[in-house]
């Protein structure tokens, strides 16, 4: 009998330690530059994450949609209530004039590993 409650004892331990996990939670997903101006075609935006999980949080890569979008992102592991930062650089210099709307793919060890993030804007002459 002792060996049965030792083995259910184990078992709770091993479920409560696999259920601790990062969480990535965004500020904000989507930010819109408004109008650029072909005269002044890089923009910048800072996403900012907390990690609302109970483990460190790793972002493994910060992939954008297309070559006209670069993605910096933290590095280091990102404790359980602390921050972090995406940061999104666009160049318009080559765009059409028109309304945009990119993607940055954020992969990440939290509970929900693939997050997307997005830039927006209207490209003006």
């Amino acid at each position: 009998m002792k060996r049965f409650g030792l083995v259910i004892a184990l078992m709770l331990g091993i479920s409560t330690m696999s259920m601790a996990q990062a969480e990535i939670k965004f500020d904000e997903t989507v930010h819109n530059f408004g109008k650029i101006s072909k005269k002044n075609p890089k923009q910048e935006y800072t996403f900012t994450f907390t990690n609302v999980g109970d483990k460190p949080l790793i972002i493994n890569d910060a992939a954008p949609s297309c070559g006209c979008t670069v993605a910096n992102f933290t590095k280091e592991p990102v404790a359980p209530g602390k921050t972090g930062t995406i940061q999104a650089k666009f160049n318009a210099e080559y765009q059409q004039p028109a309304h945009f709307k990119k993607t940055i793919t954020v992969l990440s060890n939290a509970k929900t590993a693939k997050v997307r993030i997005y830039i927006e804007g209207d490209v003006e002459e």
